[in-house]
């Protein structure tokens, strides 16, 4: 049987059901328990509750000297801003050209490979000579004629450092390591182009990875001298993670009180509501007894729900403004002793609830016809 929802009603579930769309958290109130499960019986899938990372009573704060630590941060992208680091041996590299590459589908016979080999064997004496820019020529010819080698990348890196172009040294060993992901020169080069760059956690990755991979002097001295601004940084990215999950936090906390507090008003809302249909038929306080102003003698809610024909009469518009106008001033019934449909609700109400056909009528009501 189809059921009317009064506007006010429908008014009110539109607003909880936006606020459960806003913060799904509130499903998770105990008070809403048995609406969560109606929702699932139907096959709603509810967003988890999120963990509540706040400390447990016994719990000690994480000391901190920073006292701006709980304010909001605008901007993290320079998260080593505020810290003091080493920079001793740093450089600027300006120089943002890709290095020459080779053609990795040509095809490489044994041949090709030894003469490839010759030129690396020449590049590592121009190398050692100091004649870098005839070195990294050697090199490139090497690596265009066997564009497999990680090695030949790798070694062509070494010399780009020593021209102090760590960029161009970067590209080389990241394509060092494509080709073999175990290139322990690969990181140790690269790794040593990033600490010439100032980017101190890369460079700390990087020359762990190289040891862990083939130990290395070099590498293990690089690695020890990268450690304390990299520990330093990392720490600070921690802390500022912990900032912003407080901030989430928070945020979230003040959300779940803010729909509390919603549902809260709604559900005295709804009380108010409920309180106003026992004390008086929909719209009209005070019109049954148990509201101040009501009319003594007259039924309660419950019992003219029980009456199918004073609940269609009730439905008509102009009988319904005609009852709530006597129900805030019995005197007004002189105003409707000529409307046939009052009138006819009228002996209704007198008949049903004022003791039949010559029985007393409700006080409140004068004589009906």
């Amino acid at each position: 049987m189809a059921t009317s929802i009064q506007q006010e009603q429908l008014q009110m579930l539109k607003a909880f059901v936006k606020i459960c769309q806003a913060t799904p958290e509130i499903l998770h109130l105990p008070e809403l328990d048995f609406y969560r499960k109606y929702l699932e019986s139907l096959g709603a899938t509810i967003p988890p509750r999120k963990q509540d990372k706040s400390p447990k009573e016994g719990d000690k704060p994480e000391a901190t000297n920073d006292a701006s630590a709980t304010e909001d941060i605008e901007d993290d992208d320079d998260v080593e801003s505020d810290l003091e680091l080493n920079t001793d041996g740093v450089i600027e590299d300006n120089d943002e050209d890709m290095p020459e590459y080779g053609d990795e589908n040509a095809e490489v016979t044994d041949e090709i490979i030894d003469e490839a080999d010759a030129k690396r064997s020449a590049a590592m004496d121009a190398s050692a000579e100091g004649r870098l820019e005839d070195s990294i020529e050697l090199f490139t010819e090497a690596i265009k004629l066997n564009p497999s080698s990680a090695l030949m990348y790798a070694k062509r890196a070494m010399v780009f450092l020593k021209l102090n172009k760590p960029k161009k040294a970067i590209h080389d060993c990241t394509k060092a390591i494509e080709l073999n992901a175990d290139s322990a020169q690969g990181y140790k080069w690269r790794g040593r182009a990033y600490r010439l760059l100032g980017q101190w956690e890369e460079a700390y990755h990087d020359l762990t990875l190289a040891c862990k991979l083939d130990y290395d002097d070099d590498a293990n001295a690089w690695l020890h001298e990268v450690t304390p601004n990299a520990k330093k940084i990392m720490e600070h990215k921690r802390k500022y993670e912990r900032i912003k999950e407080e901030k989430e936090l928070k945020k979230r906390r003040e959300r779940v009180k803010k729909s509390r507090e919603e549902y809260e008003k709604l559900k005295e809302q709804q009380q108010n509501a409920n309180n106003d249909a026992d004390g008086g038929f929909a719209g009209f306080p005070g019109a049954f007894p148990g509201s101040a102003g009501g009319m003594p003698g007259m039924p309660g809610l419950s019992q003219l729900l029980q009456d199918p024909e004073l609940l269609q009469a009730f439905q008509d518009p102009e009988v319904a403004q005609a009852f709530q106008d006597v129900a805030m001033n019995p005197a007004n019934i002189s105003k409707y002793q000529n409307n046939p449909k009052v009138q006819a609700l009228i002996n209704k109400m007198a008949t049903k609830f004022g003791g039949g056909e010559g029985g007393p009528k409700p006080s409140g009501f004068p004589g009906t016809v």
